[in-house]
């Protein structure tokens, strides 16, 4: 497409963002669930590529555990839950406040976390995954004092790019692009500053190969050589929805200290595939809150015999260069699989 057009069509993708947005954050937090189920339904019937990709994941994360109504029946609420994570996106601002955010939010085995933040001794890398709501933990921290600075693809979209960044950052976040922005994360470690990471994103055929529901799955060994190489605590957590509207649990459920790891001859590997492992057990808690959608294991190893030198230190270049049983299908009343809100 010609560059003129090109922009063209971005201008008018902004304008419809723009307009979506206007008219979620004109309604009542019901009425954008009520929105949020009508574009959970179109995208469900429309996007079958996506559709299809949910369901050979699940496929491989639990084998026959579910039958196929099941996976359509999960893969259905995906959509309804990442459509009404959306709306609540919107909502947020107006609606979490130091006030009240009790009524709303839940935090579980962050005593590790607020202590360190309060000493700032050393650095520390927050992960997550795209499970449940991820911006959410990155807004509270901002309304504690204490704003993350998360790593994030830039897109491709410049009037996009622009207005998510603004409206991410009112929420108390700092964006850096995650090609090109070696010098900025460096220097937020340096600073025993707070970095934050989406870990669970196919990392291309240079990544590091971990188990992940029993598969190779690529993942960015980039994280686990700047916590070693800035000696930062890792901590592995996620912002689930625990009750109808908006309630949600934020659990740290692991914090992973790489000096406990020296001495390891493949230390990287050994801090990766323990983030990785506990995040897959985060998602077991309940499969429709993870985006099932995204090919996880888009990439796997020529032979899978063969294991990769962990590297002992990250280089500039590292991150650009990278490219419990499950829980069972809730029905509500009306018969539709939907959230588990049972505690873990």
């Amino acid at each position: 497409m010609p560059r003129h057009r090109r922009r063209r069509f971005d201008f008018l993708v902004y304008v419809a963002v723009r307009l979506v947005v206007a008219l979620a954050q004109a309604l009542t937090i019901k009425q954008a669930y009520a929105l949020a189920g009508w574009f959970a339904w179109l995208a469900y019937t429309v996007d079958r590529r996506h559709r299809n990709v949910g369901l050979e994941n699940l496929k491989h994360a639990f084998g026959d555990r579910y039958t196929d109504a099941e996976r359509d029946a999960i893969i259905r609420a995906v959509y309804r839950h990442f459509c009404t994570m959306l709306m609540e996106i919107l909502h947020t601002p107006r609606s979490l406040h130091l006030t009240n955010w009790r009524d709303k939010v839940v935090l579980v085995g962050h005593e590790p976390i607020m202590d360190q933040l309060m000493t700032a001794d050393r650095p520390m890398i927050l992960l997550t995954g795209h499970y449940g709501n991820w911006e959410l933990a990155g807004y509270v921290f901002g309304l504690f004092g204490f704003p993350t600075n998360s790593v994030a693809r830039t897109l491709d979209n410049p009037y996009l790019e622009r207005f998510l960044r603004q409206f991410r950052e009112r929420t108390g976040q700092k964006l850096i692009p995650k090609s090109g922005g070696y010098d900025q994360i460096n220097e937020v470690l340096t600073s025993r500053g707070v970095l934050s990471f989406l870990a669970d994103q196919d990392a291309g055929e240079r990544g590091l190969y971990v188990d992940f529901f029993g598969r190779p799955a690529s993942t960015h060994k980039a994280i686990a050589l700047l916590a070693v190489e800035h000696q930062a605590r890792v901590v592995v957590g996620v912002a689930r929805r625990i009750g109808p509207g908006f309630r949600y649990e934020i659990r740290c459920t692991d914090v992973i200290d790489p000096l406990d790891l020296e001495g390891d001859p493949e230390i990287v590997r050994t801090l990766t595939q323990r983030y990785t492992s506990a995040l897959e057990k985060l998602i077991t808690q309940d499969p429709t809150q993870y985006l099932w959608l995204h090919r996880r294991w888009k990439h796997q190893p020529k032979n899978r015999l063969r294991r990769e030198r962990p590297h002992s230190s990250a280089s500039t270049h590292e991150l650009a260069a990278e490219s419990s049983p499950p829980a069972p299908v809730v029905r509500d009343e009306s018969g539709k699989p939907g959230l588990v809100t049972s505690h873990h």
